[in-house]
């Protein structure tokens, strides 16, 4: 385990030096000088050889590169071009709504998903199994910003019990107020995430309940839910566990769109402004973060899968 771990952290780094350099290219082939930004209409020679200077536009593009892996080394996401202040601290005070709601919104659809897709799988026969397969369905057909915009429509304009966007200037120093303004969009999330994790629940649920062991296990007298809680949960827990890291780091990534329809100042938020204004040392800081979050999430999903599952272990032992 310890010879995985190492060559799993080797692999990150290595994906992580990747996706920097990719990040890299990809920004530099957009049209246009990173200095555009900070230059008026109608700019003097003068200016924009100053504002290049500043940007280090005017650099050979393998010393910019250099700089560029220089910074993500020190952990230095270098100064906004528009606010002036540097991309780090952004990002750390954008991290402190987008986190919550990622990981709030992702708990709620673990709780829903698991024994609703255990109940479609274990009643597939029945008319309320087959009823929960087509929500799951139907979750999955429906866009994320129209469930918000239904929410928000429900219970924020006629209803009035929750607010319909924005988030408390204090942030959490008023807990209640934080979490509330979080309410609407953490449902949007969950209601979307949990018929995507249903589907997967159900399915693996069904392999464990047509499995030669759970069968002879039952033929020796255990109970159904004894049998399912010592062979099953253990075997169905494997391809979802990965599923959950994947849908886990698709919420992170996705947040832009639901912090757009509640107006929350999230880490997505920060990306359109930042895409908005060309300022690319926020738009490099914010997919940087994101990517290197992703990666770290399909990590931690793949050690939980070797944790639970021995046969893995042993796999890779032989290997």
């Amino acid at each position: 385990m310890g010879r995985y771990l190492l060559r799993r952290t080797v692999f990150l780094l290595a994906s992580l030096l990747l996706a920097a350099s990719l990040l890299f290219v990809l920004l530099r082939l957009l049209p246009g000088d990173p200095a555009n930004a900070l230059l008026p209409m109608g700019a003097t020679p003068e200016q924009i050889a100053a504002a290049r200077h500043e940007t280090g536009s005017d650099l050979p593009l393998a010393q910019q590169y250099a700089a560029w892996l220089g910074d993500l080394a020190r952990l230095d996401l270098g100064t906004s071009y528009i606010s002036k202040l540097p991309v780090g601290e952004e990002i750390s005070a954008r991290l402190a709504v987008t986190v919550p709601l990622t990981l709030l919104a992702f708990a709620l659809a673990v709780v829903v998903a698991l024994p609703v897709g255990f109940v479609a799988a274990h009643k597939a026969d029945r008319w309320y199994g087959a009823l929960l397969s087509g929500f799951s369905q139907l979750g999955i057909a429906v866009p994320v910003f129209w469930i918000g915009m239904l929410l928000v429509t429900v219970f924020a304009l006629k209803l009035r019990l929750l607010p319909a966007g924005g988030f408390p200037r204090q942030d959490w120093a008023e807990p209640g107020r934080a979490l509330t303004s979080l309410a609407l969009p953490v449902v949007t999330i969950a209601l979307v995430m949990s018929a995507s994790l249903i589907r997967y629940v159900r399915a693996a649920t069904l392999d464990v309940l047509t499995a030669d062991y759970l069968r002879t296990a039952r033929a020796m007298g255990e109970s159904f839910g004894g049998a399912m809680w010592r062979h099953g949960l253990r075997n169905a827990a494997v391809p979802v566990i990965s599923v959950l890291g994947i849908e886990l780091a698709t919420t992170f990534l996705g947040a832009v769109v639901v912090e757009s329809v509640f107006a929350l100042p999230g880490l997505g938020t920060m990306l359109v402004k930042g895409i908005a204004e060309h300022d690319y040392p926020v738009i490099q800081g914010v997919l940087a973060v994101s990517t290197l979050t992703v990666l770290v999430i399909g990590f931690a999903a793949d050690v939980v899968q070797r944790v639970v599952d021995p046969r893995l272990r042993t796999r890779l032992g032989r290997s």
